[in-house]
């Protein structure tokens, strides 16, 4: 008796069949996890890239401020050495490399207001403190612009909301000042004191100080600067 191949044809279709879904399975295995492996990588790729744009970015942003902040020394020296117009130009320098930059705005004002120009000066020093409600030294500033052209009423309010902001000693020196204009004694004194206080060197300058004049003569005036 002889005996026909193992397994029947029936037998070997479905032996195929379940052969082709094995390898059909395992393909699709192996392109989903190409697929995962190269998601992978590429976001891996995106972050790595994403990284170094924010890293250079922000190693530009530091550069650009070290520059625009060294220009902004520059501006202040000027206004010390009363050079307005230099400081107003490089104040603008700084302005239009960025328009944000809330101390270019205050010097700039200041400068304006030493220069005759009260308006444009408030308007440049509003834009500063619009830019940082915090910024002291615009808030002086704004008080000494009152003050330079004598409306001592709203400089003595501003240089209140400075003091809100930092006990600045020039601040207490320019309520001290206003007051000996008007020749009150007791506030004259009072702020000055303080003023002192914080630095004693101001003496010489107070003893020479013009707006003292109306109480320098005075018992408790001349018993602080002696």
């Amino acid at each position: 008796m002889r005996f026909k191949g193992r397994f029947s044809l029936k037998t070997k279709s479905v032996i195929f069949c379940i052969l082709s879904i094995i390898v059909i399975i395992i393909a699709v295995n192996k392109i989903i996890y190409n697929r995962k492996y190269n998601y992978n990588n590429m976001n891996s790729q995106i972050v790595k890239e994403n990284s170094t744009t924010k890293s250079n970015l922000k190693y530009y942003e530091n550069e650009k401020s070290k520059k625009l902040n060294q220009k902004y020394k520059e501006a202040e020296q000027m206004f010390r050495n009363k050079q307005y117009s230099d400081c107003i130009k490089k104040a603008d320098e700084i302005i239009t490399e960025d328009k944000n930059f809330y101390k270019a705005y205050n010097i700039k004002g200041i400068a304006l207001s030493y220069s005759g120009n009260f308006e444009k000066g408030m308007e440049n020093i509003d834009k500063s403190i619009a830019l940082n409600s915090n910024y002291g030294y615009a808030k002086f500033n704004k008080a000494l612009a009152y003050e330079l052209y004598g409306k001592y009423d709203e400089a003595l309010l501003w240089y209140d909301k400075n003091l809100s902001i930092e006990k600045y000693v020039w601040s207490y020196y320019g309520k001290a000042s206003i007051y000996g204009r008007r020749g009150d004694v007791t506030n004259t004194v009072k702020y000055l004191k303080i003023a002192l206080d914080m630095s004693p060197e101001i003496k010489d300058i107070a003893r020479d100080e013009k707006d003292f004049d109306p109480v320098k003569n005075s018992k408790e005036f001349q018993q602080l600067i002696n």
